[in-house]
């Protein structure tokens, strides 16, 4: 009995040293400098803002800092970052955006997509939570995506999408 409880002990450990190599794996790919654009609402039912967006990214296998900048409207430059980091199966940091003040981030993988509950530092579109993606698209693409709910009609609204490349 001891040499099968053995056996299964060593197995599940290895396992879990899969699950980790494959949240390394994936973290490590999400390094390197990006650019691209799309676009950006201030609040619901405003007027979507096209953007052009540089973003650096700096990884390791627990852990991914992204620090960026998006233009609009050709004179309106802003800045954004994003620190996460793996914790088992879960995923935690914090966004800081246009204004400055640091939100927090928690959620988990699926398959390409970091998925996050955020919890904004301030009231933003009637509340304070929002969900964020921040996507892997094949080998040289990336999506950072926000989708609020709107208070009027309940509905799910993209509030900002941007596409990226690797440079």
């Amino acid at each position: 009995m001891r040499p099968l409880f053995v056996a299964t002990l060593l197995t599940l450990t290895g396992l879990a040293a899969g699950a980790n190599a494959s949240e390394a794996d994936f973290l490590n790919s999400l390094e390197g400098d990006w650019s691209g654009s799309g676009m950006v609402m201030t609040r619901i039912g405003g007027a979507k803002v096209n953007v052009s967006c540089n973003l650096k990214s700096d990884a390791s296998a627990a852990a991914v800092a992204m620090n960026g900048s998006c233009r609009g409207l050709a004179i309106i430059t802003k800045s954004f970052s994003a620190n996460v980091k793996a914790a088992g199966q879960r995923y935690v940091g914090n966004y800081t955006g246009p204004s400055g003040q640091p939100s927090k981030l928690v959620g988990s993988r699926t398959g390409d997509a970091l998925n996050f509950n955020v919890t904004w530092a301030r009231v933003t579109n009637g509340d304070r939570s929002a969900n964020m993606m921040i996507e892997k698209v094949g080998q040289n693409g990336l999506r950072l995506q926000t989708v609020d709910r709107d208070p009027a009609s309940g509905r799910s609204v993209v509030t900002s999408r941007i596409d990226l490349q690797r440079q």
